[in-house]
């Protein structure tokens, strides 16, 4: 039986004025993926998901998400952005965080005059979302009053609240300890039996651990297999002679 393809670029160009972002990227993602985007800074890794998901347009090229136009799927899509402009003092628990998630879920009309009546089955799911993250001890917590680590998967768990097909995680390993990269690892890779995820991260060592393949970007894509990520490719992918890769796992 052939794999469900998840996304799918075909001889993709963008660019935002000049110079050009993605020259003629190819590539396909399928369900069960568990995929790293990675790369230089200003090398196209966000600009990769936001054509995903149609906040973007291509120039040139064909973008497709479960086989139709991103902009018609994205009830299957669960998306956690590098940048969240969060006020820390508002007094906002991480379980009303979690439930912002479910708002999606309502028609247009029914955003503007029910979305903030949340019902027992959006808090239901909004729990079990804050389980998988092992959170749900916090959900009356202030957000706040959380760790970077715990904050981050605490928007994790607002992006599956939803139960997408596809989850899109953009740098979540960013401003996190050690400590808290093993624990969400073994978080995602769980999430992974359920779900498709294409993660963007510049953090090699947490990309070999958890990860399956690799979009290797830098205006230019290349897909590898986790194994293939060695020296030679990282020269390749940042065109610098003095990257080494160091992996750190026990487990």
């Amino acid at each position: 039986m052939a794999m469900e393809s998840v996304v799918q670029f075909n001889s993709v160009t963008f660019s935002y004025s000049s110079p050009v972002v993605l020259q003629d990227a190819t590539f396909s993602v399928y369900s069960g993926d568990f995929v790293s985007v990675v790369g230089p800074n200003g090398g196209g890794k966000t600009t990769l998901l936001k054509l995903m998901v149609g906040i973007l347009k291509p120039d040139v090229g064909v973008i497709k998400l479960f086989g139709c136009e991103p902009k018609v799927m994205l009830s299957r899509v669960g998306y956690t952005p590098q940048h969240l402009s969060v006020d820390l003092h508002f007094p906002i628990s991480a379980l009303d965080v979690v439930l912002m998630g479910r708002l999606g879920r309502c028609g247009f009309l029914s955003s503007l005059v029910n979305c903030f009546r949340y019902t027992q089955s959006d808090r239901v799911a909004a729990m079990a979302a804050l389980q998988k993250l092992q959170l749900d001890d916090f959900a009356n917590t202030p957000f706040g009053n959380l760790s970077g680590g715990q904050r981050q998967r605490v928007l994790i768990a607002r992006a599956i609240c939803s139960e997408p097909k596809l989850l899109l995680l953009d740098e979540p390993t960013n401003n996190i300890d050690a400590s808290s990269e093993r624990i969400l690892c073994d978080i995602l890779t769980e999430l992974n039996k359920t779900m498709t995820i294409i993660m963007v991260s510049h953090d090699v060592r947490f990309v070999a651990r958890c990860v399956k393949s690799v979009i290797c970007v830098n205006k230019t894509v290349a897909t590898h297999q986790t194994s293939e990520l060695n020296e030679k490719t990282l020269h390749q992918l940042y065109r610098q002679s003095n990257i080494r890769i160091v992996l750190h796992d026990h487990r």
